[in-house]
């Protein structure tokens, strides 16, 4: 054979099997409501994608797209995304979940998974963290703290995963000072560090010593540093450049080890849709430091962490009241998932109305 032939063979086979590793390796998109740095919410997300890229090396190739605004353009991107060849995209905001639904639909092929949903499908499965349980530690922690008795609280939308966070987190903080009012302020964004920044200085105004956030931002605590004598929370990540204060804690999103099962369940051809909640006890939800409290307020807080983690406490426990006074849990009873999934109230003590 001709030294040309072998070389051609040769290049031939180099291809084809070059063109194998291509094939094999697995897909992975994310789609984020925020910049990747934001500080809080979508950073955390990417840090998750980094993880799966850093676990399977170059068994995988991971894309995102960022600061995709909610509706038409997020179907949009998630339909390029497909379209691009992704075997698996994750979609990571709330409002992702009827724009993740319809293109499922259409790509029955691809696997799709959305956070803090509640749509599913056969290629379309769903995951969230119980944030609410990082709620109860930050608001024992508000209670104890505040000397005007004023907490503000910087809300996204009105939608149950917040209004249940803002429940969590005034039920611990009732519970350690009975003296204790919350100011809610609605920004109507996920993240948009001006408004965010402006509801912090309005809560500061009505005299809120204390706030916490279900924003993505850290405007909220670039503020209070200014004010001084304030405290705050990280809000889905650390937030640490603000600690020691005005950051005292913070709950941070741990997403890397549900993304790399996830992946890998894909590798293997077992992956499944499903719903998957994590909490403090399975690690998705993890309290950050606690610094520059008094210590018994910082082991108060800790008990309260490692009580949830073992299920000895939760955070909706009865006797709680709807804010109107009707009875919801009575002594003795815990809410169900079904009930924190479609909460839709406050509870008693907090004033002003749930918008619609």
């Amino acid at each position: 054979m001709k030294l040309t032939t072998l070389l051609t063979s040769a290049a031939m086979v180099l291809g084809l099997a070059s063109g194998a590793m291509a094939q094999d390796k697995t897909k992975v998109g994310f789609i984020y409501v925020g910049p990747i740095g934001d500080g809080g919410y979508t950073y955390q997300h990417d840090q998750g994608r980094l993880a799966v890229e850093k676990h399977f090396g170059d068994k995988v190739e991971t894309v995102y797209q960022e600061s995709v605004p909610e509706g038409a353009d997020a179907e949009r991107a998630i339909t390029q995304m497909a379209l691009n060849g992704a075997d698996l995209i994750f979609t990571t905001s709330f409002g992702f979940m009827d724009p993740t639904v319809a293109v499922a639909k259409k790509f029955p092929n691809v696997k799709f998974e959305h956070a803090t949903g509640f749509k599913r499908a056969d290629n379309l499965a769903t995951y969230s963290a119980r944030f609410y349980e990082g709620r109860t530690v930050m608001g024992t922690i508000a209670g104890r703290m505040t000397k005007t008795n004023k907490i503000g609280y910087i809300g996204a939308y009105p939608i149950p995963e917040v209004i249940r966070g803002i429940n969590a987190t005034y039920l611990a903080a009732k519970k350690v000072n009975p003296d204790v009012e919350f100011n809610i302020i609605w920004a109507y964004t996920w993240f948009d560090p001006a408004k965010e920044a402006d509801a912090a200085k309005a809560l500061l105004e009505q005299g809120a010593d204390v706030i916490l956030q279900h924003t993505d931002s850290t405007a909220p605590s670039a503020a209070a540093e200014k004010a001084g004598n304030v405290i705050t929370f990280g809000q889905a990540s650390d937030m640490a450049e603000y600690k020691p204060r005005p950051r005292v804690s913070s709950i941070i999103d741990n997403w890397a080890p549900y993304y790399i099962e996830r992946v890998q369940k894909v590798m293997d051809g077992t992956w499944e849709s499903g719903d998957y909640w994590g909490g403090i006890g399975s690690g998705m939800v993890e309290i950050g430091e606690i610094t520059g409290l008094p210590e018994d307020v910082t082991k108060e807080a800790e008990a309260i962490r490692d009580q949830i983690a073992s299920g000895a406490l939760h955070p909706f426990a009865g006797p709680i009241n709807k804010q109107d006074g009707t009875p919801w849990l009575a002594e003795g009873e815990t809410a169900s998932d079904a009930d924190l999934l479609s909460m839709n109230f406050y509870v008693e003590g907090i004033k002003g109305e749930v918008p619609q």
